[in-house]
């Protein structure tokens, strides 16, 4: 009984210790989740769907840890009009205050990354960085360069003149009808991108006019001039630097005014998580195509070989992140159904041999289509000629391959139906006349032949005539000309 009381003293005990300790951790917990911080997260490469996505993560990680700013930081060349758009609302519509930071040295935020850092809440850049050349640039040629041969309208005033008060130009409407058809949409493609970047700077009271040049002009800016021309807000060496220079600087947050204490904070780097980092790769055009003929040519091995199972799960799993990889990029569908198209007669001259027309027009239909299915600017979202070479002469030996399995298989001797039996020598049973019979497939046939014929010897068969064999004398038996007795 006194063992009893005694073990039950120490589990209240050890019940109490726990709970004091769970306690303690707990309040630890809270005291970290409650200490300030600033979370970082880098924008690097071509901006995809891989960058919106992970922009979309930590902004939401950013609200839910309550981080007094995210710094996003930028060194990237550009990238696809729509994921900008996207990580642009993002940045707009985000509860925290986003910084934008171009580093490190020698980083860039081109094209894309110019409109992304004029979204931000505070725009900053390391030394020896440079942003700029937001010129749209369409499939066909630049923005407002006449084609090839074709002279500007004479009423086609240079850009910025005869504006009215209000900034806007009255005669643009009509110059724009008296420009050629590309030339007007280029014209309106780029008067679309003036219009946004300078939305995005007077929001932030930046350099609306510098934004203009350099989606018109292509103007690019290093980072102490753009200091300098107020494109940006600040020039810091590192984050440190960066969190002690905006420290009390005053953002506006959906129209409310918010004063971010950043001064010593402590950072954390938010890494892109695996889905994020699989999407990165695969949203690579290069990639996306040869993951996609992985696919369809595991799937051709399969039908080959039945029960293989192994080329049909992996040509299933590489053609699924294929079409998915093709779903996230700015698709060409006529060069898609090109590619599809091509696909499909290589497939069909694989199965159904047609000595090459086949596979020929279908390995060109996928050339062109390769060529264009990609509809892009952006030098990283456009499809290698190395990569559509090395699939082309893949699929070009394939068509080899098949094409002389096919003349071997003409060329052999039929293995089924009475046809098989043809050029057979077979042992003559008896002979009277042009008829007798032969021993041929362990079966006893009617035979007849245009030639004497002993029995006991042996002759060819040149035919099969229903249920009779046609035979001739077998070389070397001395019957090839006519010798031999009834």
């Amino acid at each position: 009984m006194l063992i009893t009381r005694k073990l039950g003293r120490l589990a209240l005990a050890a019940v109490a210790c726990a709970a004091v300790l769970s306690a303690g951790l707990g309040q630890a917990r809270d005291d970290a989740a409650s200490r300030p911080i600033a979370l970082l997260a880098a924008i690097e490469g071509p901006i995809g769907q891989a960058a919106t996505r992970h922009v979309e993560k930590v902004v939401e990680e950013a609200a839910a840890r309550r981080a007094e700013v995210l710094i996003l930081r930028l060194n990237t060349p550009g990238g696809l009009a729509d994921a900008m758009r996207e990580i642009i609302s993002e940045i707009l519509t985000s509860p925290i205050p986003v910084v934008g930071y171009v580093a490190p040295p020698g980083a860039h935020a081109a094209s894309a990354g110019t409109y992304i850092l004029y979204a931000t809440h505070i725009a900053a850049m390391a030394p020896g960085t440079n942003l700029g050349a937001a010129t749209p640039i369409p499939i066909g040629g630049l923005p407002g360069a006449p084609p090839a041969g074709e002279k500007r309208p004479e009423n086609a005033a240079e850009d910025g003149d005869d504006k009215d008060a209000n900034g806007d130009d009255p005669g643009l409407s009509e110059r724009l009808r008296s420009l050629a058809p590309s030339e007007a949409m280029n014209a309106k493609a780029t008067n679309d991108a003036v219009a946004f970047i300078r939305s995005l700077a007077e929001m932030h009271g930046r350099n609306a006019d510098w934004a203009e040049k350099t989606v018109r002009e292509a103007a690019s800016l290093s980072s102490a001039r753009a200091l300098q021309e107020g494109v940006i807000d600040l020039v810091a060496e590192d984050v440190a630097e960066l969190l002690e220079a905006i420290d009390g600087r005053t953002v506006s947050l959906a129209g409310e005014e918010r004063v971010p204490a950043t001064a010593g904070l402590s950072v954390e780097t938010v890494e892109m998580d695996p889905i994020t980092r699989l999407l990165a790769v695969i949203s690579n055009p290069n990639v996306a195509l040869i993951l996609m003929m992985i696919g369809i040519y595991g799937i051709i091995f399969e039908f080959w070989n039945p029960g293989s199972i192994g080329p049909g799960m992996v040509g299933a799993i590489c053609l699924t992140l294929g079409l998915y990889a093709l779903n996230q990029l700015p698709l060409d569908y006529a060069g898609l159904a090109l590619v599809g198209l091509g696909v499909a007669f290589m497939v069909a001259e694989s199965f159904t041999p047609t000595f090459g027309v086949l596979g020929i027009s279908g390995l060109v239909a996928f050339v062109i289509g390769a060529t264009m299915l990609v509809e892009t600017d952006v030098p990283e979202y456009q499809i290698s000629w190395w990569v559509i070479g090395v699939m082309a002469a893949l699929s070009a030996a394939m068509l080899v391959l098949v094409l002389g399995y096919t003349l071997r298989a003409y060329r052999r001797p039929a293995v089924s139906g009475p046809a098989r039996m043809v050029g057979a020598e077979v042992p003559v049973l008896d002979w009277s006349g042009r008829e007798g019979h032969v021993w041929a497939e362990s079966e006893r046939w009617q035979a007849r032949s245009d030639r004497k014929l002993t029995a006991g010897t042996t002759a060819r068969v040149r035919a099969v005539d229903g249920l009779t064999l046609v035979v001739d004398p077998a070389a070397g038996t001395g019957q090839e000309n006519g010798e031999g007795g009834l």
